[in-house]
């Protein structure tokens, strides 16, 4: 019916345990509450309401996006932008001898974690975007690959909305109310 052994330090484990729960809900408290603030100073930027309209992109990305390179405004290209992410590839060459093109391990990891993440939120919650990974998948490409393709076509995407100052519209809804 009941234990019968006690095991030496039992007691002293449970208030360990009891302490960590403590230690923890004041952590996860805490990191409410600084989420909080960011999503306050963010939403007084201008630029964050055009992160925002693009699926895929919440507070937390849209913070991490404009901390590591603003609006956009210090790379001429998306090209340079995605080198800078680490999100174009990398040509392994020796003379004219070409080994591979990989992905580049180089770059903002900030910056290209949070374009990585978006990307993976928006196949779930955007048809486009699905679309997208599905055909990558079907041409041969693996999962990490394809999510890394699609980041690439967004950061293209984003530095045109930043660059025109323009919020994303979904081209199939446009047609479609054409």
């Amino acid at each position: 019916a009941g234990q019968s052994v006690q095991i030496a330090g039992a007691k002293y484990a449970e208030l360990g345990v009891a302490m960590s729960a403590k230690d923890a809900l004041l952590k996860l408290e805490h990191r409410k509450n600084i989420e909080a603030e960011v999503t306050e100073l963010i939403d007084e930027i201008p630029q964050t309401q055009l992160l925002l309209s693009m699926p895929g992109i919440g507070p937390r990305s849209a913070a991490q996006i404009l901390m590591t390179v603003g609006d956009m405004s210090d790379f001429p290209t998306a090209g340079h932008l995605a080198s800078y992410a680490g999100l174009s590839p990398k040509t392994n060459q020796s003379g004219t001898s070409i080994m591979s093109n990989s992905l580049n391990r180089a770059g903002n990891k900030k910056l290209k974690n949070a374009l990585w993440q978006s990307s993976f939120a928006s196949i779930r919650f955007h048809e486009r975007s699905r679309q997208f990974y599905e055909r990558k998948r079907s041409e041969g490409k693996r999962h990490n690959a394809a999510v890394v393709a699609l980041a690439r076509r967004r950061l293209n995407v984003l530095f045109a909305m930043m660059k025109n100052h323009e919020f994303y519209r979904d081209p199939q809804s446009e047609v479609a109310a054409a």
